[in-house]
């Protein structure tokens, strides 16, 4: 087995702490090497083994770090990115890459341009529910796809101080839960035609937006992804339909609430209960309609595959192309919502 690829951490908020060392240090192919962060004392404590430095400069300057993951705030993106690439170095970057698909345009060439790797942290690539509906279409069970919709609701009707709700920092749900939801349909379909969204803020005091409507227009289907901060009593996280039957799952993937509790990947249980969900298709010209079980979590999987991409030379399953596509329906999407029309995807290359 190969040596274990070492990883510097940039930022030890809630997204560094939960979802990505923990991840990073028990996927079995990966090690927290370094962090940097302000909150010194915090990290020494979850990871003695691990150099703790003050400031992105300092991380930088680390020789030994294979590939920097940036867990900041989402409008530092673009420039740590960039100075992470230019000095040499393989980035991982938290969700949104960057807050316009030209700056996502412009990390992807110099990745190109210095043989390096720009990742985006699709994580949810690895949800159990989307392994499944991705087994799912493959085995063509509905027959021809011709309608898919993908939610991801939630119900925190107050508006916290802090910058992911901060419009100007790049907060909101269009750039939260958008990039998942976006990235999902891209993996299954391909790139889309067109793209019309609805993009608002309902919440008193809200302005950035909790309430994401976008259509991805196909040729022969409609894809429908959406995300709320006011859904008290959410739908079906997933439903398709197809020539041949339906496909309904309730409930999001666990692996979140299981990180936010303690649990890490490799402790029993770390990906497992997730609700079942419920198929509904024609057996010769019988309907039949059947309990579908969701298979396991595995964010350990990303650490994984981008273990095999830097040190084995593997293809990541997710691509800079993909980053630059999904932040170019990001844009596209808010531009469709204040123009009111539905606009033709065209793919920066």
């Amino acid at each position: 087995m190969s040596a274990s690829l070492k990883i510097g951490l940039m930022g030890y908020g809630f997204a560094g702490a939960t979802f990505h060392a923990p991840v990073i240090e028990n996927c079995g192919r990966a090690s927290v090497a370094a962090i940097a962060t302000s909150q010194t004392e915090h990290a020494h404590a979850d990871y003695p083994h691990a150099k703790i430095v003050a400031d992105f400069d300092a991380l930088l300057a680390l020789d030994d770090i294979d590939c920097i993951v940036l867990a900041t705030p989402n409008d530092t993106h673009f420039d740590l990115a960039r100075r992470t690439l230019e000095a040499g170095k393989h980035v991982v970057v938290d969700k949104p890459v960057t807050l316009n698909a030209a700056d996502a345009h412009t990390l992807a060439n110099i990745a190109l341009a210095r043989g390096k790797l720009f990742v985006p942290f699709h994580n949810r690539r690895w949800d159990g529910d989307f392994l499944t509906v991705r087994d799912l279409l493959a085995r063509i069970e509905l027959g021809r796809v011709t309608h898919y919709e993908s939610h991801f609701d939630r119900f925190r009707p107050g508006v916290r101080q802090r910058w992911r709700e901060d419009v100007t920092r790049g907060g909101g749900l269009l750039f939260d839960l958008g990039p998942h939801l976006i990235d999902q349909a891209l993996a299954l379909f391909g790139p889309p035609q067109t793209v019309s969204a609805t993009v608002r803020a309902h919440r008193d005091d809200a302005s950035a937006p909790d309430y994401v409507h976008i259509q991805l227009g196909y040729p022969d289907f409609e894809v429908v992804l959406h995300a709320s901060a006011l859904t008290a009593m959410p739908g079906p996280r997933f439903a398709i339909h197809g020539t041949r039957g339906s496909y309904l799952k309730y409930g999001l993937d666990t692996q979140e609430d299981q990180l936010k509790a303690g649990l890490r990947p490799g402790d029993e249980g770390f990906g497992g209960g997730n609700t079942a969900g419920r198929l509904r298709v024609l057996e010769g010209e019988q309907e039949v309609e059947r309990e579908l079980p969701t298979r396991d979590g595995d964010y350990a999987g990303f650490y994984i595959a981008l273990a095999d991409a830097i040190q084995n030379g593997v293809a990541f399953p997710v691509s800079a192309q993909d980053a630059v596509d999904v932040m170019t329906i990001i844009d596209l999407a808010a531009r469709s919502s204040e123009q009111g029309a539905r606009l033709p995807f065209e793919r920066i290359r």
